[in-house]
Parts: C-alpha cells; sequence; structure tokens
C-alpha cells in the first residue's frame, strides 16, 4: 500500500504575516538609519570631515562581529528550541546600546560600542528569521519575502524620518530609532505564542551516498548568488552618501536617505507581486534570475553616468531590483535548507552573505575609488550581480 503524501502544513493567518513583516521591519529600522546616515555623520563630526577609512574600519569590526553573533546565537535558539526569548532579549540590549553609539567621544570608543551593538542586535535578529523557518509553510514563501521587502523599506524611511531638517534634535535621534524598533517588533513576538508549525521543525535524518546531492548545489548555489549580489549592495550601502557627493558636493544628507526611501518603497509592491506569482506557479527561482540581472543593468549606468540625474535614474534601477532580489531570496532560502533542527546554526551561515561583504567592501573601495573613480567599482559590482543571475538559471528549472 502506498503512502499518502505528507500533508502541506497549514498556512499562517494574514494578519500574522502582516506583524511579522513588521517585526523583521523593526529589526532593518534598528540598524539603517545608523549604519547608513547616522554613523558617516558622527564619524565626520569627531574626525572634522568625511573620513572613508575610518568608516571602514568601524564597519569592518562590526561585521566580524555581526557574523559570529548571528551563528552563535543561532545555534543557541536551536539547541533551546524557543526563539521569542531570544528576540526579546537582543531588542532590550540592542536598543541600550544603540542609544550608547550616540555618545561615543572617539572613533575607538565608537568601533567598540558598534561591536557590542551588533552582537545584540544579532541576539534578536538570528532567531527571528529562524522563527520564520519555524512557522511559514513552503506555500507561504513568496508571498513572505514579498512582504520582507517591507523591512528595507521602513529601515530607509526611518533614515528619513530621523534625519528630516528640523524634525528630530541629533541628540534625540537613536532614541526615536530604539522607540521605533520596540513598536515594530513586540507586537509579533507577544502574539505569536503557539505560531509554529510541529511539520516544520521535525528533524531531518542524516543522509548517505553522493555528496553532491541535488539540494546540497541548490543551496550552495543560492548562498553564493546572495553573496554575489550582497557585495555590490553593500558596497552602496555603506558608501552611497560619499558617492553622491563626489558628483555634487553639497548634495544633503537627508536626500541620500530620501531615495533610499523611495526605491525601497517602490519595491514593497513589485515583490509581492512577484512573490505571489512564485507561489502560485510553483517558480521560486525566476523572479530571483531576473532580478540580479537588472541589478547589473543598474550599475552598468551609474558607472556611466556622468551627471547626477543619470547616477540617480541608475541607482533607482538597482536598488530596486536588488531589494526584490534580496527579500525573496530571503524567504526561499528557508525551502532549501535541508534540516530544521539546525535551521538557525544554517541561516547564521547565510547571514554570512550580508556581513562578508561588509568586511571586504569598505577595503576595496578604499582600494580602488582614490585610483579609478566609482565607475570601476560599479563596473565590477555589475559583473558580480550578472554571475549571480547565471549561477541562479543554471537550476531554475530543478530548485
Amino acid at each position: 500500500m502506498i503512502s499518502p503524501l505528507p500533508a502541506e502544513p497549514a498556512r499562517q493567518p494574514r494578519w500574522f504575516l502582516v506583524l511579522f513583516a513588521l517585526a523583521a521591519a523593526g529589526g532593518a529600522v534598528g540598524y539603517v538609519p545608523l549604519l547608513t546616515v547616522l554613523l558617516p555623520q558622527r564619524i565626520a563630526e569627531l574626525q572634522g570631515g568625511e573620513d572613508v577609512a575610518a568608516l571602514a574600519q568601524v564597519t569592518f569590526l562590526g561585521a566580524v562581529m555581526a557574523s559570529l553573533a548571528n551563528i552563535g546565537v543561532g545555534m543557541l535558539s536551536d539547541r533551546s528550541a524557543v526563539r521569542r526569548p531570544w528576540i526579546i532579549a537582543g531588542l532590550i540590549a540592542s536598543n541600550v546600546l544603540l542609544i550608547a553609539v550616540g555618545d561615543a567621544r572617539s572613533v575607538t570608543e565608537m568601533i567598540v560600542l558598534v561591536m557590542a551593538w551588533q552582537v545584540a542586535l544579532n541576539l534578536m535578529l538570528a532567531p527571528l528569521t529562524a522563527w520564520a523557518g519555524d512557522c511559514f509553510p513552503d506555500s507561504q514563501k513568496g508571498v513572505l519575502g514579498g512582504a520582507l521587502a517591507l523591512a528595507p523599506a521602513l529601515g530607509a524611511l526611518s533614515g528619513s524620518l530621523v534625519t528630516y531638517a528640523g524634525l528630530i534634535p541629533p541628540d534625540a535621534r537613536l532614541v526615536v530609532v530604539a522607540g521605533l524598533v520596540t513598536a515594530l517588533v513586540l507586537p509579533a513576538v507577544l502574539l505569536g505564542k503557539g505560531k509554529v508549525r510541529a511539520e516544520l521543525m521535525e528533524p531531518a535524518a542524516a543522509e548517505t551516498g553522493d555528496p553532491l546531492r541535488l539540494r546540497d548545489r541548490v543551496v550552495v548555489r543560492m548562498w553564493g548568488a546572495r553573496l554575489l549580489v550582497q557585495v555590490a549592495e553593500g558596497g552602496m550601502f555603506a558608501f552611497l552618501l560619499y558617492w553622491l557627493r563626489s558628483l555634487a558636493p553639497e548634495y544633503p544628507e537627508n536626500g541620500a536617505a530620501n531615495i533610499f526611501s523611495a526605491v525601497l518603497v517602490c519595491a514593497v509592491p513589485l515583490s509581492l507581486l512577484l512573490g505571489r506569482w512564485s507561489d502560485r506557479h510553483g517558480r521560486p527561482i525566476q523572479p530571483l534570475v531576473a532580478s540580479a540581472a537588472l541589478c547589473a543593468v543598474g550599475m552598468l549606468v551609474m558607472a556611466a553616468a556622468g551627471s547626477l540625474e543619470t547616477a540617480i535614474a541608475g541607482y533607482v534601477l538597482f536598488a530596486i531590483a536588488a531589494a526584490i532580489f534580496l527579500s525573496l531570496h530571503g524567504s526561499q532560502t528557508l525551502r532549501v535548507l535541508p534540516a530544521p533542527q539546525h535551521r538557525g546554526r544554517d541561516l547564521g551561515l547565510f547571514n554570512l552573505t550580508n556581513t562578508v561583504p561588509g568586511m571586504v567592501m569598505p577595503w576595496l573601495t578604499v582600494l580602488l575609488v582614490p585610483s579609478f573613480g566609482y565607475s570601476a567599482l560599479f563596473a565590477v559590482f555589475a559583473l558580480l550581480s550578472l554571475l549571480s543571475a547565471v549561477l541562479l538559471a543554471s537550476f531554475a528549472r530543478q530548485a
């Protein structure tokens, strides 16, 4: 007698999907304003001017701590078999340290505080990401990815909000950020009790045989493809303001935050549309291929830009495509990871695709930009994005 196929885990209600998307957005609000605008601005105040080397040092060491903390906390949350207490502990600790960063009186003190803050932030982010895999079945992975596009959008909007001229005093900006993070994260955590699906938590048995099984190849290619796009996105993430000011020296800091916000807001409905399409048609990889290719096109426009207007147009295309790629990729990663009992650890390893670029790109930028300009850097980014599209296209019909 043929055994029936296992039943698909029950879908989550829409209200919980919305609350989870807001919680993920709270994580982005926790770091986007600081790393894109407030940290470069604070370094400029401490150093008496824009200092790319100092920003690179802070970014590099913070990324090292984020990488280690995400893997370590993911493993701990796997072993404890609970996620929500870790999220709450990380929320409290990261908010306290975020506010302390604003009081740093030297670059050295700032480095220490940012490293500690990265550990606390990942105490919240690592179990939050793994919790999504515990709760949402494959039939909702696409729309979950689309909803996760809200995270960078709200992160960018918060950067615009706290830097809007005259709205919030400079010494209160990080306090406001901490309040926003709390308001976004807590509802899902407090109301999400009992949302874990038992079918998604069943341990995977150890497999033997060919070490290059299809699933293993898919995981490796998904990791590599995200890393390639993240190198490009990470470079723009840290140096967007400096690049725009290389074209227009008086370009305001809130102008960069406003552009960043606008393109990411535009990416939300597009990500939801493509995520829903991928769920309905069973084609989870196709939107990733298309968006990675568009990242390359946007970067080439930026590399060739001779005016601020053309540069912004290229950035808009790149940023929308990258936001779609990263949000949908994040949810589809949950589909391909092979072992639910190690979900937190494995997602920590995938998180290296977010943090490794933060370690490498500042130094690559310091080496390339002074000698060859930003155009050479963007040409390299375009090539990497194209390679990502090729890597994903090679198994799009099999994943």
